[in-house]
């Protein structure tokens, strides 16, 4: 099961919010809070309390839906920074001419889930194992073609 939680039109740009992005990518959820809460960069504490939201999403579906839902085993799936709008800007410039430049916006998306524990990760791949090997039969392996080698010159 995922959970997932957007903060959409972030006033930073994509680039500098995948450097925090991808610090967390991965870990437990209690270790990239840790991470986010030393980092310093600007955008640290909006994907802070968006991480957060996401965990507290999860809290809410095994609370009220009645999913069972171990919050001690989250870990972050996807975090994600998607370009949004620009905005154009003028500034001025030397001898009346005008720069344009572009502020950009980023939809960051957090998703988390929850890490599958041994036991059920090895009945999983017990049970892939034998349905693959009732299904597919191995194609025979083709030959390699032969190599060509360098000739040498002989050295006089």
């Amino acid at each position: 099961m995922e959970f997932t939680a957007k903060a959409r039109f972030t006033r930073v740009s994509p680039q500098k919010a995948r450097l925090v992005l991808d610090l967390i990518k991965g870990r437990r959820v209690e270790d990239a809070l840790t991470t986010l809460t030393f980092t310093k960069k600007r955008i640290a504490p909006a994907i802070f309390q968006l991480l957060r939201s996401a965990v507290e999403n999860a809290n809410y579906l095994s609370q009220e839906k009645g999913m069972d839902v171990d919050l001690d085993r989250l870990y972050v799936k996807h975090a994600i920074a998607n370009e949004g709008p620009r905005m154009k800007r003028i500034r001025p410039a030397p001898m009346g001419r005008a720069f344009r430049y572009q502020r950009r916006i980023s939809h960051i998306i957090v998703t988390v889930a929850e890490k599958k524990s041994a036991a059920t990760a090895a009945e999983a791949t017990a049970t892939s194992a034998k349905t693959a090997g009732k299904k597919a039969k191995k194609a025979p392996a083709k030959k390699a073609a032969a190599k060509k080698t360098a000739s040498k010159k002989a050295a006089a």
